[in-house]
């Protein structure tokens, strides 16, 4: 099933993949620099998870602000904004002194990437119809999904030959360079339904009302419960319990299990595309739903697999899992937006998605240190797959083809 977008859509859409793509790989370089460097600093384990949670709430913090600048200033000016606070950033943390200013660098850093994220996904839903949104957002998220996942690899190899400050250095240089270029080449698509295309005149409602009525929408609430359950258990689980257990029960090393991410991303990256065809000609719910099972069973194999063997399968079963429920959801919330409010649906579904990156680490933390790696895998498990049955059940589906 072809794309079927005009010329200026897929210019469009290629930029927007490689703008994110420069940020996420970025992001994925330091997942395995991460605690190495803050342990750098002397402080004990437990200080460690803060680097993520201040990360994930500052992403959360800056949500709404993308998407309201998005709509007062256009999404260019935002774009390129967010780009700058995440080179401001992780160019801080490069050259932090200690550890409170490091926390701080991170802080600004995870504004950014909240920013580039939220802008991003609103420039999609702008340019998009229903017909052709699962498709637009399964390359869109595709990418995304691909650079997290293969950026470790690159950002071991700056760390084992430059020092463990050389990934924060390369992805402020590469959020610059991201930022520039989506001010150059994207053009503005606030207004894009102006010229015929299909995001309609910006809304005359207030920014905070069109939230209230989002939030009023049953199908709405129950995609950024989605979005909310993915974040919690891949900061919680995929980024934390799993790298743990590979090591305690089954001797991997971090560049094993950083290999084996990468690989099920890769693989993943394939099933992206067939997935938005599948979510624009069948509905989006059918997508939905599967995937969020799919994901649990991941990581019953993650917590039951004896070998490596079955830790690589694993990783094969999450990374086409991810990728599979990337798009769906995000075509989903962009689905239940009403003309002109692409903006507050889109940096409003990131942003309850984004509440999962602070409350993951720390409530699959919790049930580790209660009950031990096994049992939090279970329980991100229960809580992905219960959240796909609660979609199925309560969700309406907003787009079908030919309905």
């Amino acid at each position: 099933m072809r794309l079927d977008a005009s010329a200026t859509q897929q210019r469009i859409l290629i930029w927007m993949c490689v703008f994110i793509g420069v940020n996420q790989l970025g992001f994925g370089a330091l997942i395995p620099v991460l605690p190495l460097y803050a342990q750098a600093f002397g402080v004990p384990a437990s200080a460690i998870g803060s680097t993520i949670a201040i990360y994930g709430l500052s992403r959360m913090l800056s949500a709404l602000p993308g998407g309201h600048t998005a709509d007062r200033l256009g999404r260019r000016p935002s774009m390129a904004m967010g780009g700058l606070i995440c080179t401001v950033g992780n160019l801080w943390c490069a050259f932090a002194g200690s550890f409170p200013e490091f926390i701080a660098a991170r802080f600004i850093a995870g504004l950014g990437a909240g920013w580039v994220q939220s802008v991003g996904i609103i420039v999609l839903a702008d340019i998009s119809t229903p017909a052709q949104r699962g498709r637009m957002m399964s390359i869109y998220q595709g990418t995304f999904l691909f650079s997290v996942g293969i950026g470790p690899f690159p950002g071991g190899l700056l760390a084992q030959h430059f020092g463990l400050a050389a990934p924060f250095a390369a992805f402020a240089i590469a959020s610059g360079v991201a930022g520039v270029l989506a001010w150059f080449v994207v053009p503005e698509t606030r207004s894009f339904g102006m010229k015929g295309s299909p995001a309609g005149a910006p809304s005359s409602v207030p920014f905070l009302r069109q939230m209230r009525l989002l939030l009023g929408n049953v199908g709405y609430l129950m995609v950024c419960l989605v979005g909310l359950m993915n974040a919690i258990v891949r900061t919680g689980g995929l980024f934390n319990v799993v790298p743990l257990l590979a090591a305690s029960k089954l001797g991997l090393g971090p560049g094993q299990v950083g290999g084996l991410l990468a690989l099920g991303s890769l693989l993943g990256l394939g099933a992206s595309y067939p997935a938005g065809v599948l979510a624009d000609r069948v509905g989006r719910k059918p997508i939905i739903v599967p995937s969020a099972l799919l994901t649990a069973f991941a990581f019953l194999v993650y917590c039951w697999a004896p070998s490596m063997t079955w830790f690589g399968i694993a990783c094969v079963l999450w990374g086409v899992a991810a990728a599979v429920n990337g798009a769906a959801p995000a075509a989903y919330a962009a689905d239940n937006a009403q003309p002109g409010m692409n903006a507050a649906a889109m940096s409003g579904y990131r942003m309850l998605s984004d509440v999962g990156y602070v409350i993951g680490p720390i409530l699959l933390g919790m049930v580790v240190d209660w009950k031990g790696a096994e049992a939090g895998l279970i329980a991100a498990a229960v809580l992905v797959g219960g959240v796909g049955l609660l979609f199925a059940r309560f969700a309406p589906e907003q787009w079908r083809r030919g309905g």
